[in-house]
């Protein structure tokens, strides 16, 4: 009786993983340099396309190269969906 009520649950993790290719939204958390970052739990994405006011903006990306190991990445900014984090 368990198994049907559980069936379809998963768990998100704190580290997902993305392919190069995937497109995805996410809000831009802060900089490094003159790269926008975007953190998804402990995986962080570096944008380098992204404006200088991109900072707690909802962006959509395409994930250009990722590192599974490290969960770190490089991503390039389609466009800014939303201007606000709240």
């Amino acid at each position: 009786m368990m198994e049907q009520f559980l069936k379809g649950v998963g768990f998100r993790t704190n580290r997902p993983v993305f392919e190069p290719g995937e497109e995805i939204e996410v809000y831009v958390t802060g900089y490094e340099g003159d790269a926008a970052v975007a953190r998804v739990g402990d995986t962080v994405l570096r944008i380098p396309d992204a404006p200088r006011d991109a900072l707690d903006k909802r962006v959509r990306l395409r994930v250009e190269e990722f590192d599974d190991n490290d969960h770190d990445g490089q991503a390039s900014l389609l466009e800014v969906v939303g201007d606000q984090t709240f």
